[in-house]
């Protein structure tokens, strides 16, 4: 049974998420603060974090960077009232996976959580085909997608599991040029392609971890007005 974290300070959500969760069949934990969230899930180690935004302690996107550092794979699903782009791209820069808006539809919520934790699971089969499971290198660049691993100059990065997948699916295919429907159809799904995803965030911190000067990129290149290649 999938333990699922809810960090929320405002009791009323996070028991009447408690009910929904565990009426689908989740195992639940609760926090009232960022700090709480931190601590319960060194302790607890959940499979899925849902976030509040606005929290005492320590903030959503504080406690979303706090659990990447600690375990890049787990998925991080940020919940907040503030539905402004600004507010969808902080959290998405922090490490969050997901992000909807409250108030919001209980099976939307429950569908976003079961892509998640099957796209946790599938990471390494969803990005990369039977036949070809090597490493895949490109200069100082290489990518393992058995090990789901990627290094630099031989030392390795820290990637989340969504910027594994999109590095790890254009390694797969280097040269191929991937729209934004491309990227999001591949790795989140049909239904996510008219979604508020941002795929140049994603872009974004890939290259700020990969790249040696990343306004020039030499391996995760721009293809004015068509998307995004790896390699030539």
């Amino acid at each position: 049974m999938p333990k699922i974290l809810i960090a929320d300070d405002e009791a009323s959500l996070r028991d009447a998420l408690g009910i929904i969760l565990r009426q689908a069949g989740y195992e639940v934990r609760m926090a009232a603060d960022g700090a709480q969230a931190v601590e319960l899930f060194m302790r607890e180690r959940p499979d899925l974090v849902v976030l509040d935004v606005m929290m005492p302690r320590l903030s959503g996107f504080e406690v979303c960077e706090a659990l990447r550092a600690i375990s890049p794979e787990v998925p991080l699903l940020m919940l907040s009232a503030k539905g402004a782009v600004d507010d969808c791209r902080t959290g998405l820069r922090a490490g969050a996976d997901d992000y909807v808006v409250k108030p919001f539809d209980d099976e939307e919520l429950l569908l976003r959580i079961e892509a998640l934790l099957r796209r946790r699971d599938q990471a390494g089969a969803a990005v990369t085909s039977a036949s070809k499971m090597t490493p895949t290198t490109i200069g100082s660049l290489t990518i393992d997608p058995l090990r789901c691993e990627v290094r630099v100059d031989g030392n390795a990065v820290t990637l989340t599991p969504k910027e594994f997948q999109i590095l790890a699916l254009m390694a797969d295919n280097p040269g191929r040029v991937f729209t934004r429907d491309d990227l999001i159809e591949a790795l989140w799904g049909q239904e996510y392609e008219d979604s508020n995803i941002s795929i140049p965030v994603y872009i974004r911190r890939i290259r700020l971890k990969i790249e040696k000067d990343p306004s020039r990129p030499e391996y995760l290149k721009t293809v004015w007005r068509f998307g995004y290649k790896l390699g030539d």
